[in-house]
């Protein structure tokens, strides 16, 4: 088993998808080990997205992830990094496979309702951000 960060983001959360993203992600196999709804601050969300720190939609990026809450949540499932990417489905909601999370429920490829790791040393990094080891459920 290994471990992935998923992050429900603001529009999915102001649009009240929060529990249907994650009744998705339970129904797909993974177990949650630990879960939060907080509010970044723009030094948090800058923090966070620092590796598209020269990309052209960084300040929108951090615009968009501090206008409302975020639901950061640690998953468990074998593959979890690249089961989630499969399961959350393309950037863009218009060329994400039917049936995946963001065809469901993205509005746009900029606000595309959930945030996935995208390799086991991301994932390590994201987790750690959000969570202490006191945090994580141990069964």
């Amino acid at each position: 088993m290994s471990q992935t960060l998923a992050m429900i983001k603001p529009d999915a959360i102001a649009s009240g998808k929060a529990g249907a993203i994650l009744t998705h992600i339970e129904r797909e196999g993974f177990r949650v080990l630990s879960l939060k709804m907080i509010r970044l601050n723009r030094a948090q969300a800058e923090a966070f997205y620092g590796v598209h720190r020269t990309r052209p939609f960084f300040e929108s990026l951090v615009s968009f992830m501090t206008s409302g809450p975020v639901v950061p949540m640690v998953l468990e499932a074998d593959g979890a990094v690249q089961r989630l990417r499969e399961v959350i489905g393309a950037t863009d909601p218009v060329e994400s496979v039917e049936g995946t999370i963001r065809s469901l429920f993205a509005e746009s490829k900029e606000r595309n309702a959930i945030h996935a790791s995208d390799s086991d040393a991301n994932a390590a990094r994201e987790i750690s951000f959000f969570f202490s080891e006191s945090t994580l459920l141990e069964l």
